[in-house]
């Protein structure tokens, strides 16, 4: 693609990986098969390389980000099938990351877009403020359908049932082994929302690590990844998160050693790996970069370490593969190939490739695309005549359980059920 940067545009070292980036991209479309909001909606705009071509325009001209624009940037999920799918090596992630801060910079959102992002960044980062925010949902959700904003009533229907217990794990401390000396040093990232919404999978990561022989260590201080401000474009705002956790798992470093940050939300995965980017151009860049190569998916550690095989099962696994592991961090094959090794049966849905409509805070920001990507991944899944779903995302496994009687697990439960942990809540006593 041809672009057309001034040389005093490109002296900004932004632009000048924007135009890398753009300058990579062949317009052969091959994105568009792959793209969820351009299978929905069929408009070259809500297509990857539609925004591509928006993301030029605006970015070379220096204007303000407009309404139509900005309703393009925002309909894209993320996904990053586009990036998986491309043969020229077009890093779509941070074209796409560029243009959300560009736009948090220059556009005014409406007032109730506004508010309803700044509710988001203030409540979901933060574990205690999430679960009161879970409360007031629950006793609102009689009214759901007075709200005028649909993403307030998508809001409120996305809220469960019922709300878990907070699992003692989540505090700072350390687990030993529960055999022999330590063999690695890990420490594991608890996530945010996760620790409200279901705690019983980083109980479960750290039963089969210690049982692999890890010491697994929760650091003090440790918070957000910085994802959501990050796809909000709010920059500052994910690398202020970012640095806490930095700082977080240096200390542990420092205190004993550290092989790996282990994270067992995808989602939360890609960013982490991203931290080194992330800080192009700071003075702690070498200090993400280090946090961002010991950062690791848990299947992806599992399998580096090993894990004893299993008798076979008569349970029937369908797996999910959540986005941001499959494309985000080009994760395929480890977690299928775990889950056979303990003796699981698995199957994956048609269409694996593309996204269920969870994507961090789409669900709620964009309710209609997210909706009708949900029923798509819902049917497929059917299909499979499966006993249980596996998946390695907190929000695929929220969002694919929506309104369906789906049993959705994350691959972690399953791993530790099959080496002797307990049976993952709510499956039947003889599968």
């Amino acid at each position: 693609m041809q672009t057309l940067f001034t040389p005093t545009q490109l002296e900004n070292p932004k632009l000048a990986e924007a135009n890398k980036i753009l300058r990579s991209c062949v317009h052969c479309g091959f994105c568009t098969a792959t793209c969820p909001s351009y299978q929905v909606l069929g408009d070259e705009a809500d297509s990857p390389r539609g925004r591509i071509y928006a993301i030029k325009e605006m970015l070379e001209t220096g204007r303000p980000a407009d309404k139509q624009t900005v309703t393009h940037i925002d309909r894209c999920l993320s996904c990053l099938a586009c990036m998986t799918t491309c043969p020229s090596g077009v890093n779509y992630m941070h074209l796409i990351d560029q243009a959300r801060e560009y736009v948090e910079q220059t556009y005014k959102r409406p007032l109730m877009d506004k508010m309803l992002r700044s509710v988001l960044a203030f409540i979901l980062p933060y574990p205690a403020r999430f679960r009161l925010a879970l409360y007031c949902a629950r006793m609102m959700r009689p009214l759901a359908f007075v709200m005028p904003d649909r993403r307030l009533r998508a809001m409120i229907e996305l809220a469960p049932k019922s709300i878990p217990k907070a699992s003692l794990s989540d505090h700072p401390q350390s687990f030993a082994p529960m055999d022999g000396p330590a063999k690695y040093r890990v420490a594991l990232l608890t996530g945010c929302a996760q620790k409200v919404l279901d705690p019983k999978i980083n109980d479960a990561t750290i039963r089969i690590l210690t049982r692999l022989g890890c010491e697994v260590v929760i650091a003090g201080g440790m918070g957000c990844c910085g994802a959501l401000r990050h796809h909000m474009g709010k920059g500052d705002g994910a690398r202020e998160q970012a640095a806490e956790n930095i700082d977080a798992w240096l200390g542990v470093k420092h205190q004993g050693g550290l092989d790996a940050v282990i994270i067992n939300t995808s989602g939360c995965g890609t960013t982490v790996k991203e931290y080194g980017h992330l800080f192009t151009g700071h003075s702690r860049a070498a200090e993400a970069a280090e946090i961002s190569g010991l950062a690791c998916d848990i299947t992806e550690f599992l399998r580096k370490i090993g894990l004893p095989e299993g008798a076979r099962k008569s349970v029937r696994v369908a797996y999910h593969a959540a986005c941001s592991l499959q494309h985000g961090q080009k994760i395929k094959d480890a977690p299928k190939d775990l889950l056979k090794r303990v003796g699981f049966e698995v199957v994956q849905p048609k269409d694996s490739h593309l996204c269920c409509g969870s994507a961090g805070t789409y669900n709620m920001l964009q309710p209609e695309i997210s909706g009708e990507l949900r029923l798509r991944k819902q049917e497929s899944l059917v299909a499979c005549k499966a006993d249980v779903i596996a998946a390695g995302n907190l929000g695929c496994m929220t969002q694919i359980a929506h309104d369906s009687d789906l049993r959705v697990v994350h691959t972690v439960e399953l791993l530790d059920w099959a080496l002797g942990g307990p049976r993952p809540e709510g499956f039947p006593a003889s599968p």
